[in-house]
């Protein structure tokens, strides 16, 4: 996801963050240290988790991170008229896991939280076979298409996706990504690792879904 966020803006310019899943905040820090002045909002449904991250691991001084504690679907009416570089799905929606936070409809509630020239990542976890993934990816082409951008790009382990094995991956659209060369911009995230990186622009994100089927 750093990766994603390097190319779409090499300048480092501080960005407008959207996170739905706090996790450990890692991506929030990362992007206090590169993108200092960022302005950050975190959705996540455990109260205690956040604070507990914190109290055990601080945020980086300056770092201006807004905590809301619900259901990633439910608040977004509560940012309504707010617009982000950035939203990020990282919240565990595996086969029967938070159906609500998946598929074409709720993907596009988030494009269309972004600004003009912004990103939608989504994490993916699935298992062997993948057919998980390959539903998300059609979702958020789907989504993408209704917003008029060019599709969904795919950021995996190389061997998760040759071999259709368990794992994580990454989906992104948005209108950052589809304003630069898009054989550069592969290009790029590949170098970037980590390896063995697999790098799927949309028309082979799509080709990736249609054999898994």
């Amino acid at each position: 996801m750093a990766n994603v966020l390097d190319a779409a803006w090499p300048d480092h310019r501080p960005l407008r963050i959207l996170h739905l899943g706090a996790g450990a905040l890692t991506l929030p820090r990362y992007v206090q240290q590169t993108r200092p002045g960022s302005v950050q909002t975190v959705v996540d449904l455990d109260r205690e988790l956040p604070t507990l991250v914190c109290s055990a691991l601080p945020l980086p001084e300056g770092t201006d991170l807004t905590v809301v504690i619900g259901d990633a679907r439910a608040e977004l009416t509560r940012l309504e008229g707010r617009r982000f570089d950035v939203v990020i799905l990282d919240i565990y929606t595996a086969v029967d896991a938070a159906v609500h936070l998946t598929g074409s409809e709720f993907y596009g509630e988030l494009l269309g939280l972004l600004l003009e020239s912004g990103v939608l990542l989504v994490n993916i976890g699935d298992d062997t076979g993948l057919r998980f993934l390959a539903g998300q990816a059609q979702a958020l082409e789907n989504a993408a298409a209704h917003a008029g951008l060019s599709g969904a790009w795919t950021l995996a382990d190389a061997t998760m996706l040759d071999r259709l094995q368990a794992g994580n991956a990454v989906l992104a659209a948005g209108a950052a990504l589809d304003g630069q060369d898009q054989a550069d911009l592969r290009t790029g995230l590949l170098t970037a690792g980590p390896h063995p990186a697999a790098v799927l622009d949309p028309e082979q994100t799509a080709a990736l879904a249609a054999r898994i089927g």
